[in-house]
């Protein structure tokens, strides 16, 4: 199962987020729970940084798969809107195969 966690700050925006584990809802290559995670993932970071302006770190395991980090995610309305689409579209993807990813958000 893919657990992605969110951390937001006392004013609820998202300062972080974190996704671990295999959807395993299909085989390699075809899992698509697998494919639209990676690819909303992937598509955030680009967006934080070539359309935001922004610098967030990132810090994944691409050897093993199934993990990836990203901190310090900017505060500005650009990069929160990207921010927010993408919670939104995990819990999409969440509700869709409830069986398979789980998203959460946490205050800090």
């Amino acid at each position: 199962m893919i657990r992605v966690t969110f951390n937001l700050n006392s004013d609820h925006q998202i300062t972080a987020f974190k996704m671990q584990g295999h959807a395993d809802s299909g085989p390699y290559g075809q899992d698509i729970v697998c494919a639209a995670a990676s690819a909303l993932s992937i598509s955030t970071i680009n967006a934080l940084t070539d359309v935001a302006k922004t610098s967030p770190h990132v810090d994944s395991d691409s050897d093993n798969g199934g993990f990836l980090n990203v901190t310090e995610i900017s505060l500005s309305h650009d990069a929160q809107v990207i921010m927010q689409t993408f919670f939104d579209g995990m819990n999409d993807v969440a509700e869709s195969y409830p069986k398979n990813i789980k998203v959460k958000m946490f205050e800090k």
